[in-house]
């Protein structure tokens, strides 16, 4: 359809992203640093010296989430995601479902590594003297990294991925150059075999230590939102979901082991092992706020990019009439979907604020909320490894691998769901299952008033490919 320059809805912008930056948008989504700062020595309270099996076994699940969701993005290229994979399997009903899920699942990791963000960067500007600590501070921080991270995904998809590749390369350098530091000052003690051993490994421990694992790489496949500004998107991003998940396994893996064998059973009482690691090993004052500013950054990344991937489900969902029609047209100069991006950066900042100033300590702020949009991504890779199943079986696609990836998945998912529940866990953790399933509810609601109202909706759903979409630029 031919406009004037630049048309009404120019769409997303065609075919700008390599696979690097493909990769920086899924990495940064993990934010493997921020994991790196805490999950070990959440998961060695009780795996022990299984840690590292715990981490290398939450890989094979990931992977096996990521081919499932593969199998769909050799074929499909859309920015729609999962909720545009899941309708090519099980319809419009299971589409609309996983894009609520991963809608919810994308917010609330960026709304909680917002508080992630504003917590290292209040501790970093103390370092340097700066007076950035109390709740007004706090807030202020909320406002303007928030306010930011908005920005960057307005003005446009490789500003945003390089943004949080920039900050992410600088976070995992920062880490690693100490954890290599660290098993040099260790020496010959470095080496330690009872991580190799199964022969004491709780069994138990290490299933529970999996769940821990796996929620470290919630956000792994955020590149399949990214098939209208790709090249190449039928190989780049196959390549990228999966070579993300990768890297970071091995990252995740070294450091657990690194930690354990450095501080070894004084891990389970480090509330920071880093900077433990970092003064045990005598590293000079000023690597300190250097350590904080890295894992700061780390956390800013993966508010910036799932705040990507809502924008484009959100844009999907606008062109095919699910929400309002004017959530499905771009910003006419950056040719981003800056409507429903100024709703989602805004309702996260609000959201922290509020729980700031009810007295909410920023990195609470991160395990509630981010436990809260888990559930999400739990609820969309099991409907996604279920679609592939069924589309790989009306294709006659080989699909014996699928199968096989696609049970794996959906039992790791049931599993982690069921272990988030039980025991039941304090408040607010406790409430946290209901109230997604309460959101849930909702969506359901207006998906239903959508059938009764306007089954020409229904049939739409999941069905836009980029390439399909008039209008695109």
């Amino acid at each position: 359809m031919a406009t004037t320059n630049p048309p009404v809805d120019a769409g997303l912008r065609h075919g700008v992203m390599s696979g690097p930056e493909l990769a920086a948008q899924a990495i940064a989504n993990i934010a493997p640093s921020a994991v790196i700062a805490f999950t070990a020595a959440a998961i060695y309270l009780s795996a022990g010296t299984g840690t590292i099996l715990s981490f290398a076994l939450a890989t094979v699940v990931i992977l096996s989430v990521g081919y499932c969701v593969v199998v769909f993005a050799r074929r499909n290229a859309s920015a729609g995601s999962l909720y545009t994979y899941v309708s090519k399997g099980l319809g419009p009903f299971g589409a609309y479902l996983a894009g609520v899920a991963l809608l919810v699942g994308c917010w609330g990791i960026a709304a909680g590594s917002l508080g992630g963000a504003i917590s290292y960067t209040s501790d970093f500007l103390v370092s340097l003297g700066i007076p950035a600590g109390g709740t007004v501070a706090t807030i202020v921080l909320a406002v303007v990294l928030g306010g930011l991270a908005t920005l960057f995904t307005i003005r446009g998809i490789r500003l945003s991925a390089r943004v949080s590749l920039t900050l992410e390369l600088m976070s995992v350098t920062i880490i690693m150059i100490l954890l290599v530091l660290a098993l040099v000052w260790a020496g010959p003690a470095a080496w330690d075999p009872s991580q190799f051993s199964l022969s004491d490994v709780p069994g138990q421990g290490v299933a529970a230590g999996m769940v821990l694992g796996i929620l470290g790489f919630v956000g792994f496949s955020s590149a399949d939102a990214l098939g209208r500004e790709a090249r190449n998107p039928y190989t780049a991003i196959p390549r990228a979901i999966m070579w993300s998940a990768l890297v970071v396994g091995v990252l995740y893996v070294f450091a657990a082991y690194t930690q354990i064998a450095v501080l070894q059973e004084g891990l389970a009482d480090s509330a920071n092992p880093l900077q433990d690691i970092a003064t045990l090993i005598g590293m000079p004052t000023w690597f300190n706020p250097i350590l904080l500013f890295g894992v700061g950054a780390s956390f800013f990344a993966v508010v910036v990019a799932p705040l990507n991937v809502v924008g484009r489900i959100g844009y999907v969902m606008g062109k095919e009439g699910v929400v309002a029609d004017r959530f499905g047209r771009t910003h006419d100069g950056h040719l981003t979907p800056h409507r429903v991006l100024l709703i989602a950066g805004p309702a996260a900042i609000i959201l922290d604020i509020i729980l700031l100033a009810a007295g909410v300590h920023p990195m609470d702020i991160v395990v509630w909320v981010d436990t809260y949009a888990t559930y999400g991504y739990m609820i969309a890779y099991s409907l996604v490894a279920a679609a592939c199943v069924v589309y790989t079986r009306r294709a006659g696609l080989p699909n014996r691998l699928v199968w096989i990836t696609a049970v794996i998945a959906i039992l790791a998912m049931a599993y982690t769901f069921f272990a988030n529940v039980y025991p039941v866990p304090t408040f607010p953790l406790n409430i946290l299952p209901y109230l997604f399933l309460a959101t849930i509810a909702v969506a359901l609601g207006w998906y239903y008033h959508l059938v009764r109202n306007r089954p020409e909706v229904i049939a739409r759903i999941g069905q836009t490919e980029t390439d399909t979409l008039e209008g695109v630029g």
